[in-house]
């Protein structure tokens, strides 16, 4: 069968009754009117007026989508096309030959119209309806356990990362009990918190939060910095990976690159370990270790710690106590990669060594660039026309976009064809999660696409639609993935996020749908041990010598991994 057959024939999973129903009336009345009858029915006259009225109780149950609004269109033209039969119903009668033209015409027009309804049933899955829960009213426990409930159900990752949702209800339930009878807001916020970072899930956020802006509880147990950031080195030592000039940290002597031995008293890479803050939910391990060394050395304003630290420079052990100031974020902020939308998602050039390198800082299209996949093509040609020695794609702290842009992308690196992805989405009508025929993704090779050796550059930061790129391409000839880290682990799908409207104002959104492989398993998503991403066929080892490299003399190492390993597989050849 057919996507296109599959598409239309599946649709009733992702209709409400109204949109079924309007469906039906909509379907009926084109069929009816489109064949010209030699009898005529008087409850027939009413029909779109019932169309009239089943749009308006939908549009009072708050569906907006698009195969909505195309269906309410429909009935509504329907209807007043037809109002006058109401008073005057019409009789049909054997057509003479002077009017036989009109009637064609009118069901042409009618068979025309029926494409609205084809196109809405196309677009039922991707844009279906998908009403966020209000719970804003509840006291806390009740909408946690209301959430929480809905999330049990719903949330696409549940099986892939074992949630255990009757041990959150019973973990977290008392807290929020507990907040209610204080009345504690930060205690309420902090607990909410950390049930929603539990899922480790990247796409999971609470969309007000303002952490940088107006967060109290952020701001007074992180928002002061010593001016010093760690980096956490494969054999366990804690490095300074960021100094802030005329920071505290500098004036107590520290330098880049030297070993944070004690922080506070403690061992540092235990506080390296323990540290629990982050902009985002971490999916997997290496974009939480990523991340424990921004917020280690963060703490309230004012605070002071006792370090001790070993000179990189000689070795010596040394001590110096510092005191964290307002610093308006100035570590996390120069750590936290975020690409802007009037930067061109695609850019490329030839490298002075002769490699074609190309960046792909998002999947969108912009108002400088409309068409990310054509002008990616048309980079290539060019690389080809200038006969480069092997093409390296950086999508390193991509944040994703769409994935029919990055599978368009795939089809000028693939050398075979093969599946993408197919989507899956909880359905309300069968209570279960379904395949979205519509959404169905190969990947084709473009005879235009380049044939020569690949490197793919990636980081704990390439997230979502990026992370398809290196997951289609891994593992096909002359095509490798470099990194430190494996992808962010977040590759679910968002097209109508499930959202909750929580007390004190929250809102939480979460990932709908599931990206699933051939087999029809989940692919990309971490798991509930942040194992998950795609892992580099190059792991970048990060010690000493590229730690050096990296943030003390500025290199792109991972970079340069990749034209390393290009270079070994030209001198193989």
């Amino acid at each position: 069968m057919s996507i296109l057959a599959e598409s239309l024939l599946g649709a009733y999973k992702w209709l409400t009754p109204y949109e079924m129903v309007l469906c039906a009336i909509d379907l009926f009345l084109l069929g009816w009117y489109a064949v010209p009858a030699r009898r005529s029915y008087r409850w027939v006259d009413f029909v779109p007026s019932a169309g009239v009225l089943t749009s308006a109780l939908s549009l009072l149950r708050g569906d907006m989508t698009l195969p909505a609004l195309i269906l309410y269109g429909l009935s509504g033209l329907l209807f007043l096309f037809t109002v006058k039969r109401i008073r005057a119903p019409k009789r049909r009668a054997p057509l003479p030959k002077r009017t036989r033209l009109r009637a064609i015409f009118r069901a042409a027009s009618c068979l025309a119209a029926m494409s609205a309804v084809v196109l809405a049933l196309l677009l039922a899955g991707e844009l279906r309806y998908n009403p966020a829960s209000d719970f804003r009213k509840l006291s806390y426990s009740e909408a946690f356990v209301r959430l929480n409930e809905r999330l049990s159900k719903e949330y696409p990752f549940g099986d892939r990362k074992q949630v255990d949702w009757e041990a959150l209800e019973r973990k977290y339930a008392p807290v929020f009990q507990e907040a209610e009878k204080k009345r504690d807001k930060e205690l309420y916020y902090k607990a909410l918190r950390e049930y929603l970072f539990s899922f480790r899930d990247g796409h999971i956020k609470i969309v007000n939060e303002a952490l940088y802006e107006d967060n109290p509880v952020f701001k007074r147990e992180a928002g002061g910095g010593f001016g010093v950031g760690a980096v956490l080195l494969d054999n366990g030592q804690v490095r300074v990976g960021l100094l802030l000039k005329g920071s505290p940290a500098e004036r107590g002597g520290m330098a880049l690159g030297d070993e944070i031995v004690e922080w506070n008293g403690k061992p540092a890479l235990d506080v390296y370990r323990a540290a629990a803050w982050s902009d985002n939910p971490t999916a997997t391990e290496g974009a939480r270790r990523m991340n424990q060394g921004r917020f280690m050395t963060r703490g309230a304003v004012g605070s002071r710690v006792e370090v001790e630290y070993r000179s990189r420079a000689n070795g010596e052990l040394r001590k110096t106590t510092l005191q964290a100031y307002e610093d308006d974020y100035a570590t996390l902020k120069a750590t936290r990669a975020k690409p802007k939308r009037t930067d061109a998602p695609v850019e490329g050039l030839v490298l002075e060594n002769g490699y074609g390198y190309i960046r792909i800082r998002y999947f969108l299209p912009n108002d400088a660039v409309p068409d990310p996949a054509g002008l990616f093509a048309s980079i290539v040609k060019d690389f080809q026309n200038r006969s480069v020695k092997g093409l390296i794609v950086d999508v390193r702290d991509n944040p994703g976009g769409d994935d029919d842009v990055a599978a368009a992308i795939a089809g000028y690196l693939s050398v075979w064809k093969r599946h993408y992805e197919f989507v899956s989405y909880y359905s309300r009508t069968t209570g279960r999660f379904e395949i979205n025929a519509g959404e169905t993704r190969v990947i084709t090779p473009k005879e235009s696409g380049y044939k020569g050796k690949v490197a793919i550059l990636i980081n704990h930061g390439t997230a979502s639609s990026a992370e398809g790129l290196p997951l289609v391409l891994k593992g096909q000839p002359r095509t490798v993935i470099v990194g430190f880290t494996s992808t962010n682990g977040s590759f679910g799908v968002m097209s109508r996020p499930i959202e909750a409207k929580m007390p004190e104002g929250y809102l939480l959104r979460f990932p709908d749908g599931r990206s699933l492989d051939a087999h029809y398993a989940v692919q990309g998503d971490s798991d509930g041990q942040g194992r998950g991403g795609v892992s580099p066929d190059i792991q970048v080892p990060l010690n000493e010598e590229t730690f050096a490299a990296k943030y003390i003399e500025g290199q792109d190492v991972e970079l340069q991994a990749a034209i390393e390993a290009l270079e070994k597989t030209h001198s193989a050849q």
